[in-house]
């Protein structure tokens, strides 16, 4: 079956991203103050159905208030029994799985929960209602101006023993403890035992009356993107339940994978969702209080009757008072090919929801097959390069628009001006300039022709200029000098993808400013009057002959000259390349360009960069060095003020020394957009069932981003680090 982009349409993301992400469009000023103060009456008005406290109550609720409520509450009284469909699913495949395990009644899900079926219920729920702080021994929360900070007990995950597996399911690999299916049926009767204590939800922590209640969410998971033609995007169900202190938890998650509303409503049934759902069932709760659970009363085995692997894993005891796991955090899964997953997770670091979110896709993947969970990172990178002082559009070159067919194609959001030129009507910094026109910082004015007379406008370091092409042009002060300079990027961004990625190995950093790694220092001279004569010599020489009389690439100088290095026709990148070896240029010719030394390659690229049409040549008088000790100094100056060149730092030899490269003078970091972090969704797709430019003969990777905010986690917070 063909499937069109019509049918597929764009709304797979989110259907309502207000909803499910907190994500408002178009919103006008004070709208979200209003948002929240009805999703604060909202929250009451759920509050006072479950039966809880509801802060800032009215002494005498309206008479239309008193009476839905009561239609409510009789309403879920009757319904009390009613699970959705999905814990429908979970307890099923639980009864089932641990049908012949030796416990007490079977094992349900907790009931009756407070559902977190709108992103921000559980950002609401995590601070008092009258308060900007709440604690308890596992988690600090603060009000701050831009949201709030959870500061959890453990701010990093363990690995050492932490992943416990149960049996009778799937293959449990070596380097994981295999957990007897009864003790895992016990863990789970544990886990939906909290403390009292843990019930408290921090909202209600200040309020008369009842405070405590279990939370959960729905979420799903992106397993499977969608390929034109090929196939429709596919998702996982994960519901999440956790103790009502631990609400900040879920908040978190719902930040990261977005909110997929009441479980109880059939538009948010993954069973109904034939087209979407990619059949697989996931169940996460947080039970920290399991650390606190003796072996004895989960049914391990003593020492002297357990086996050897139950004694290699410790999956035993000596003591009948040793605790589970040691009384340390630990996660414990039960998966089967049935395509349910059930996780208790026994700590309540943010890190290990987002991880099981990513461990349960993969479990997906792996079950629906052709699909992978990627532990991935990427960013669309759009190439950069430092102009100097003067730039040339020439957009027609490139892909053959002209600011005629910007006008035609886009005066929904371009309001053109009389002058031949166009500002954003959403955004007023950015501003469209002709397929000709020319920028320049001598008068920081930008010029072109607009029927037969020249225009301008005032070129503002606040303001990007964009051609008709799509190629930007921006004014940027220089990141470690006094001056300014024109900084251009391509319109075009590539995509770079970092698949399948181990912990430390750069996902982020891919998406990260080169800038970062980049540091100023001066350009060097040797030798003033010495590398001054040299840089003559390169000057002046004739570069016609560097070619191989086979070579391709060599032109017809009976129809032109060669020019000269310092020709305001050749640009700094052309001299770069002029000087840099290569297989179309003679043998004699890359060998003296090995005679160059780095310094002087430093010195002429500068020179270059800084070189007017106006000195004739007279390059010598503008650079000095001064004089220090009556000797001449070696650090290169332009008008008396000190040139700065940039260097690249790339890593460390087997000394522990900085590698640092010199860059080129026109270099400028790309500008990034981070795609990815660390959970991807790829799919493998036959050449033939795609539609363009594409080999039929050969598969294609399509990947998406699974998060819809990215998780940083620093090292070390407390100390500034690299990223600025």
């Amino acid at each position: 079956m063909t499937i069109s982009w019509k049918e597929l349409g764009d709304d797979w993301l989110v259907e309502d991203p207000q909803m499910a992400l907190g994500w408002q469009k178009d919103s006008q000023p004070g709208e979200a103050e209003k948002l929240q103060l009805q999703l604060r009456d909202y929250l009451h008005m759920q509050l006072a159905v479950a039966g809880l406290a509801v802060p800032e109550q009215p002494d005498a609720e309206s008479l239309w208030r008193r009476t839905l409520l009561s239609s409510l509450r009789e309403k879920n009284r009757l319904l009390s029994g009613h699970r959705p469909a999905i814990d429908q699913r979970i307890e099923s495949f639980l009864n089932s799985h641990f049908g012949d395990a030796p416990i007490d009644g079977p094992l349900t899900l907790p009931h009756p929960s407070l559902c977190l079926d709108r992103h921000g219920i559980g950002r609401l729920l995590s601070l008092p209602a009258d308060g900007d702080h709440f604690s308890n021994e596992l988690l600090s929360s603060y009000r701050v101006h831009n949201g709030v900070v959870h500061n959890p007990r453990a701010d990093r995950r363990t690995t050492q023993g932490t992943f416990h597996v149960c049996e009778g399911g799937l293959p449990i690999p070596a380097d994981k403890r295999a957990i007897p299916k009864a003790v895992f049926a016990r863990l789970f009767q544990h886990a939906c035992r909290p403390p009292t204590e843990s019930l408290q939800l921090p909202y209600l922590s200040n309020c008369q009356g009842a405070q405590r209640a279990f939370v959960s969410l729905l979420v799903r998971p992106l397993v499977c993107p969608a390929v034109i033609g090929f196939c429709r995007h596919k998702t996982m169900e994960v519901r999440f339940f956790a103790p009502g202190g631990l609400v900040s938890n879920l908040d978190f998650v719902e930040s990261i994978f977005g909110n997929a509303g009441d479980p109880l409503l059939p538009e948010n049934d993954a069973g109904l969702d034939v087209l979407h759902w990619s059949g697989h069932t996931g169940c996460v709760i947080l039970a920290p209080h399991l650390c606190h659970v003796t072996k004895r009363e989960l049914g391990l085995p003593h020492w002297d009757d357990a086996n050897e692997r139950q004694r290699r894993e410790s999956m035993c005891y000596r003591d009948e008072d040793e605790k589970y796991n040691d009384g340390s955090a630990f996660k414990a899964t039960c998966r089967t090919a049935d395509g349910v997953i059930v996780t208790l997770i026994a700590d309540n670091y943010f890190g290990y929801c987002k991880k099981e979110v990513k461990t349960q896709t993969s479990y997906a993947a792996n079950l629906m097959g052709n699909v992978e969970e990627e532990h991935a990172g990427g960013a669309l990178a759009f190439p950069s390069w430092s102009l100097g002082d003067e730039f040339q559009v020439n957009s027609q070159r490139y892909n053959g628009r002209t600011f005629a067919d910007v006008e035609r194609d886009y005066s929904d959001f371009v309001d053109v001006r009389p002058e031949g030129y166009g500002v954003d009507r959403f955004c007023d910094k950015l501003v469209y300039i002709p397929e000709a026109a020319r920028a320049t910082l001598y008068d920081q004015r930008i010029y072109w022709e607009h029927h037969g007379k020249q225009q301008s406008i005032a070129l503002e370091p606040s303001k990007v200029y964009m051609a008709p092409s799509g190629y930007r042009l921006k004014m940027e002060k220089h990141p470690s000098a006094p001056s300014w300079r024109l900084v251009g990027s391509s319109g075009d961004g590539i995509v770079c993808h970092k698949p399948c990625t181990v912990s430390g190995g750069g996902k982020s950093e891919i998406s990260k400013s080169l800038r970062d790694y980049m540091l100023s220092g001066p350009i060097f001279v040797n030798n003033l009057d010495s590398d001054f004569a040299k840089l003559d010599e390169l000057f002046t020489k004739d570069y016609s002959t560097r070619w191989r009389e086979d070579s391709a690439e060599k032109p017809d100088y009976t129809q032109l000259t060669s020019r000269p290095l310092l020709d305001p026709k050749r640009s700094l990148g052309s001299v770069i390349k002029l000087l840099t070896p290569s297989r179309d240029f003679t043998d004699e010719y890359n060998t003296w360009l090995k005679t160059i030394p780095g310094s002087l390659y430093a010195m002429a690229f500068i020179i270059k960069r800084f070189c007017k049409p106006e000195w004739n040549g007279d390059w010598r008088s503008h650079f000095s060095v001064d004089v220090v000790n009556g000797e001449p100094g070696h650090e290169l100056k332009f008008h008396n003020r000190k040139l700065v060149g940039m260097y690249l730092r790339v890593g460390l030899d087997s000394e522990r020394r900085w590698q640092t490269y010199k860059l080129r003078q026109d270099f400028a970091a790309a500008y990034k957009v981070q795609l990815e972090d660390d959970i991807t969704a790829s799919v493998v797709v036959p050449g033939r069932f795609l539609q363009g430019e594409f080999q039929r003969a050969i598969s294609y990777k399509f990947v998406a981003n699974c998060e819809y905010r990215l998780f940083q986690r620093p090292d070390d917070a407390v100390h500034r680090g690299l990223d600025k």
